[in-house]
C-alpha cells in the first residue's frame, strides 16, 4: 500500500491530480501489454491516450460534463438498451443507456470496434461487459469494507485515513487467513476474534 499524505511537488500545473495517481501507481506495470479499468474519478481522454503510449490500455466510464466529452453526447436522447458509439484513431466512446434517463458513458482504447450483443434483451455493447467483469475487485473490496467498518465520526482528515487502513488492514487478513486455513467463518465473527 502506497502513501502519499504530503504535498506532491512533482506533479506538473498541466497534469490533474487523478491523472498523476493513476501513472505513479502503474509505473512498474507500464509497457507491459496490462489493462486498467477505472471509474470516472480517474477516467480521461488525456489520461487514456498517456496509457496507450505506455503499451497499457484503458477503460473507464466517464462523466457526461467533461469537457473532452462532445456536445452532442451531453445533449443526446437514447432510448432504453441503445447503444451509441463515438470513434477516434485511438479511442472508442461507448454511450449506453443502461435505466431510464441514465447514460453510461464507457472510454476504451482496448476496444477499437464494438460488437453489441444483440441476442439479450438488454443489448450490451461488449465494452459494457469488459467493464463490468474487470471493475469487480475495488467493487467487492469496497463493499466488505463499508458493512463491517471502524470508522466513526470525525472532522480530521488522518482519522479517516487511519480507519481506512484499519478496515483495509481487516479485509486483508481476513482473506488470506481463509486462504491459508481454508475455514469458513463469517467476516464478523473473524473480525471480533481479531479485536
Amino acid at each position: 500500500m502506497l502513501f502519499h499524505i504530503l504535498e506532491d511537488k512533482s506533479r506538473s500545473e498541466t497534469e490533474s491530480l487523478p491523472e498523476n495517481i493513476v501513472m505513479r501507481l502503474l509505473s512498474p506495470y507500464l509497457n507491459t501489454g496490462r489493462n486498467v479499468t477505472a471509474d470516472n474519478y480517474f477516467s480521461s481522454l488525456s489520461l487514456a491516450k498517456r496509457l496507450k503510449t505506455k503499451n497499457t490500455s484503458f477503460v473507464g466510464t466517464v462523466r457526461r460534463h467533461r469537457k473532452e466529452i462532445p456536445n452532442e453526447v451531453r445533449k443526446s436522447k437514447t432510448q432504453l438498451y441503445e447503444t451509441v458509439l463515438l470513434k477516434s484513431q485511438e479511442t472508442t466512446l461507448t454511450v449506453y443507456q443502461a435505466k431510464r434517463n441514465k447514460n453510461v458513458l464507457l472510454l476504451s482504447t482496448l476496444h477499437p470496434n464494438v460488437n453489441v450483443d444483440s441476442q439479450t434483451k438488454k443489448k450490451l455493447p461488449e465494452t459494457v461487459e469488459f467493464y463490468n467483469k474487470t471493475k469487480c475487485g475495488v467493487d467487492i473490496v469496497d463493499q466488505m469494507t463499508c458493512k463491517y467498518s471502524v470508522r466513526a465520526a470525525s472532522r480530521r482528515w488522518p482519522v479517516h485515513v487511519f480507519y481506512n487502513v484499519l478496515d483495509l488492514a481487516g479485509t486483508n487478513v481476513y482473506v488470506i487467513y481463509q486462504e491459508l486455513n481454508g475455514k469458513k467463518i463469517t467476516r464478523p465473527n473473524f473480525l471480533f476474534q481479531l479485536a
